[in-house]
């Protein structure tokens, strides 16, 4: 039997551990964040990461991506150190930070596959399936920069629906820039995703209506210094 995950409300789920937050301590511009934030999500899981602005929701996200280094505390990703995975990191989670992160001179094809490299290949049929998903059919040889916000928003998001798409999700602000037919859908995709066995983190100040059914709730204000 699996050790149980720990969830922010200081409850136990036994299930095949994915990410685990130990003890972690934040600093940013030589200032304090956070400190002893702990959790652990299994498969299906989704938590939602919440706080004032300046509390450190998207250092946290940063953390558990290893984007950056807790001033305290540890990671641990499927029962590992994430330290000790960085050559494997990009086949085993699906980052999407604030900014879209696309290339303004590519199309959105040509974004989709480059994107998408990062995780593996996906075939063309594949990448187009994604694109009509997130409700671009037709601009697929549209460069990015003649895109709206909402529009570059749904080019990243787009990696999502792609079946190279590694099974955990880290994703920052994703409802930004998105209309409220984008974020039904978003919300219904993530949840979606937790019930084939996906493990979603997310940061947003927008009240879920659609969720997976092991949901919980990190309110990072809590664990100011």
């Amino acid at each position: 039997m699996q050790d149980p995950c720990v969830w922010p409300d200081g409850s136990f789920r036994t299930a095949r551990r994915v990410l685990d937050a130990v003890r972690l301590g934040c600093e940013r511009n030589q200032r304090r964040l956070f400190d002893g934030v702990s959790f652990g999500l299994a498969a299906g899981d989704m938590l939602r990461i919440t706080g004032p602005n300046g509390s450190g929701k998207s250092s946290l996200l940063r953390l558990l991506c290893g984007l950056a280094q807790p001033a305290e505390g540890h990671v641990e990703l499927f029962g590992h150190a994430l330290a000790q995975q960085r050559g494997a990191l990009a086949s085993r989670l699906l980052w999407i930070g604030h900014a879209p992160g696309v290339k303004a001179l590519l199309t959105v094809e040509e974004n989709l596959s480059w994107l998408g490299a990062l995780h593996g290949r996906d075939a063309i049929a594949a990448i187009e399936r994604a694109i009509v998903a997130v409700g671009l059919r037709g601009f697929e040889d549209t460069r990015c920069h003649a895109l709206s916000a909402g529009q570059q928003r749904r080019v990243a998001l787009a990696r999502l629906y792609l079946p190279s798409a590694p099974m955990l999700w880290l994703l920052d602000e994703p409802f930004t820039a998105l209309d409220r037919a984008g974020t039904e859908q978003l919300e219904a995709h993530m949840a979606m995703h937790c019930e084939r066995g996906g493990t979603v983190v997310l940061t947003t100040h927008h009240e879920l209506t659609k969720r997976a059914r092991a949901y919980a709730v990190l309110d990072l204000g809590q664990y100011a210094t």
